[in-house]
Order: structure tokens, then C-alpha cells, then sequence
């Protein structure tokens, strides 16, 4: 649509809303947008390069606790794939003519950025959806809980050791409220967007898509830091999401009042290395 739109019913050629609304995206926006993605990237290689990956003291017991079930896992790689096919189809079109036009050429590049848009319009009320189910099955432990703040006195992750915390350190607990209400500022302007008759005025399609634009690079920003410790970052954290279990000496190295907890309470320890492939002798879910 075009966000020049009209002025009381008349079609105008220029709007001064819808120009300030353009300085602000093809400015701002873009430019403080794009550094901070920039930033993140840098964060996390000097975090790398600092810190290496972070290794299990001593290695692995051999026994693995449980930590997600499969429906938290699924809904987790569910959204997680949308939000990445969001993520890039919404860069490209927030960057594209800048990066890949000058590459590709114009005419290839209105190829590209014309189904990136639809792809984006189309995946967004499934994102909204999985993101409503994913904040319900995460909330009861993303709550604020006595000890949250020792984890940060003590270093957080730039600590040499590994403060102890519950199933989520306040660093996941951050990524989670982060994405609860940026999440939810991205889902309601992208329906505004996505239904622009539901807006009385023009002017409310223009902020709703500056809303949409800076909530989402926030999210990739944070997501990339997110991604790299639950991936190569940290040894034995993605299994517990592709697995659903995690080794012992991980648990109590890196979530030690969650561990001492979960094993109280008489969760199974399995006899089995988790590594690449699930323990020999781990029961199916």
C-alpha cells in the first residue's frame, strides 16, 4: 500500500507525514538498525576470542539429566524457524536496495524483494500464533525467582566460573521477556500492516511500521548473541534442546541450583553420554 495515502479524501501527490515517515526509515531506522546488528556480530566474535568455547570442566559424567520435553522442543524450533525466515526476508527488505541491488541488479532485485515481502506477510500470523503458545509454555520458569541477581553480581557469563542459577540464568530470562514484549510490539504492527483497513488514519500505518522495523532489529540483534551460546558458544547446551537432556556436569556447572533441584525431586539420570546422537540406553518420550 501506499503510505502516501490520502488527506481528507483526496488524493494528494506529496504527504509531509508520509515524507517524515520515509527520512525516518531510510534513516534512523536503517542506519542505527544496522549497527546495532553490526555490534552484536562484533560482541560475539571478541567474545570468542576472549573466552573460546566454554568447555565442561573435567568432561562429561556420562549421565544425562532431562531438561525440555518434546513439546517445548518442537514449539522452540517451530518458532525458531519462522522467526529466521522472518528475520531474513524482512532484512532484505529493510537493507536490500543498499546491499544486494547494487549486486544483482535492479530488476533482479525487484524479483527478490516483491517475494521476500509476500513470504514475510504470509509466515507473520503463523509467528504470532507459535510466539502466543512458546511465552505460555516458557512463563513459569522465566519468572523473576531469589537468586536471579547473584548470577549477575557474579560475573554472568564473563564470569571465569559458572555462578549458579535455575532452569533459566537472568541472561535467558532477559532474552525471554525481550522477546515477550518485542514480540508482541512486532506482532500487533505487523497485523496493522498486513490489514492496513484496520487503521483509521495513515499516520498509524506509518508508526506501526517504524514500531515493526526497530522491535524486530532488536530481536535479530539479541537473537544472534542467543543463537551463538546455544550453539557453539557453550559445549553441551544445544543438546538439551535437540536431545531433551543434558549432561550432569553441564547442568551443575552452568544451572547448579536448577540440577540440585530437578535431581531432589527424583528426575531420571540416565547412564548415557549425551553427545551427537541420543544415549544408547535413554527411554523415548
Amino acid at each position: 500500500f501506499n503510505l502516501s495515502g490520502t488527506a481528507g479524501g483526496t488524493q494528494v501527490l506529496i504527504q509531509s507525514p508520509g515524507e517524515e515517515w520515509r527520512s525516518l526509515r531510510n534513516g534512523p531506522l536503517s542506519y542505527w538498525g544496522g549497527l546495532l546488528i553490526l555490534v552484536s556480530l562484533v560482541f560475539i566474535i571478541l567474545f570468542f576470542l576472549v573466552h573460546g568455547r566454554i568447555k565442561m570442566t573435567g568432561g562429561r559424567t556420562g549421565r544425562a539429566v532431562p531438561r525440555f520435553s518434546q513439546p517445548e522442543r518442537w514449539i522452540h524450533w517451530f518458532i525458531a524457524s519462522l522467526f529466521i525466515l522472518l528475520g531474513f526476508s524482512g532484512l532484505f527488505v529493510m537493507f536490500g536496495r543498499y546491499v544486494i541491488s547494487p549486486i544483482i541488479g535492479k530488476d533482479a532485485w525487484s524479483a527478490v524483494a516483491s517475494a521476500s515481502m509476500q513470504a514475510h506477510n504470509l509466515l507473520g500470523p503463523l509467528f504470532i500464533v507459535a510466539l502466543v503458545i512458546m511465552l505460555g509454555v516458557y512463563l513459569k520458569d522465566n519468572i523473576w525467582q531469589k537468586g536471579d541477581l547473584t548470577w549477575v553480581m557474579q560475573g554472568g557469563f564473563f564470569s571465569k566460573g559458572h555462578p549458579p542459577s535455575w532452569k533459566y540464568n537472568l541472561g535467558e530470562k532477559f532474552w525471554y521477556w525481550l522477546l515477550f514484549f518485542a514480540g508482541l510490539a512486532v506482532s500487533g504492527s505487523g497485523l496493522l500492516l498486513d490489514f492496513p483497513w484496520l487503521a483509521e488514519r495513515v499516520q498509524q500505518l506509518q508508526l506501526a511500521h517504524l514500531i515493526h522495523g526497530g522491535s524486530a532489529v532488536i530481536l535479530i540483534a539479541v537473537s544472534l548473541v542467543h543463537i551463538y551460546l546455544g550453539t557453539i558458544g557453550v559445549e553441551g547446551a544445544l543438546e538439551g534442546m535437540t536431545q531433551g537432556y543434558v549432561d550432569e556436569k553441564w547442568a551443575q556447572e552452568h544451572h547448579g541450583w536448577w540440577a540440585e533441584e530437578a535431581m531432589a525431586e527424583g528426575e531420571d539420570v540416565v547412564e548415557g553420554a549425551v553427545q551427537a546422537g541420543q544415549p544408547d540406553n535413554m527411554p523415548a518420550e
